[in-house]
Order: structure tokens, then C-alpha cells, then sequence
């Protein structure tokens, strides 16, 4: 496997598709990282040379914040937001969606497994005894 940004990206696909497994690299940055440095992204990564694989190294590691110091970047700023406790970042605190969807329903992803509580669940227009 070629080893690039400390990722090791799969053999077996085409350039352009492989560097989308480094965190900060999706389809379009991929495509523009390989044009920077010349290479075919139609190849599979087997049929890379060495001098291929060190020139996009290169690029990504001169132009592009990726893995590490991208996830730190994004770390710092919901932690800044949390600090100065604007709206986003106490939304970030209450685990809850910070870019205006809504919560009544949905958003089961971010607010985790449902909770049961006490007094829900009767049926409309139903009486109480």
C-alpha cells in the first residue's frame, strides 16, 4: 500500500478515488491534486511509481491541511465557539444540531437513542379515569 499523509490509501482502486480515504480530501481536491502534480488520475495505484506517489506527497503536504492538524483545526474552532458560548457552541455543548434543522422530530443521529419519559404515549381524546 502507497502511504501518503499517513494513510494507507487501497492498491487496488484508481488515484483519484484512493485519496479520498485521507481525512480533508474529497472528490474535487482529489482531481486537483493530481492535475497539480501530473499524474493520471485513471490509474490504479499499483501502476504508480515511486516518483509519482513522492509528488503527490509533496502537494498534499505543501498546499492542503489534511488528517491530523485538519481534525485539530476543527477541534479548536467548536471549542472556541463553546468558550465565548455563542449560539453554535452551546448547541455543540447540548449535543444538539448547530445548523438549524429541527429537533422535534428527527435528528436521532446527534441526539442519540430515544428516552422514555413519564406521561406521554396516551392516545388523543383519551379521558382519564
Amino acid at each position: 500500500m502507497a502511504r501518503i499523509a499517513g494513510v494507507d490509501i487501497p492498491r487496488d482502486k484508481k488515484v483519484w478515488v484512493s485519496l479520498q480515504y485521507i481525512y480533508g480530501i474529497g472528490p474535487t481536491l482529489s482531481r486537483k491534486i493530481l492535475f497539480s502534480s501530473g499524474v493520471n488520475p485513471d490509474v490504479k495505484v499499483n501502476d504508480l511509481g515511486d516518483e509519482e506517489i513522492s509528488r503527490i506527497r509533496g502537494v498534499i503536504d505543501k498546499e492542503h491541511r489534511v488528517e491530523g492538524e485538519l481534525r485539530r483545526e476543527v477541534n479548536l474552532n467548536i471549542k472556541r465557539l463553546v468558550e465565548i458560548g455563542s449560539y453554535r457552541g452551546t448547541r455543540h455543548r447540548r449535543n444538539l444540531p448547530a445548523r438549524g434543522q429541527r429537533t422535534r422530530t428527527n435528528a436521532r443521529t446527534k441526539r442519540g437513542l430515544r428516552k422514555t419519559v413519564a406521561g406521554r404515549g396516551q392516545r388523543r381524546g383519551a379521558t382519564k379515569k
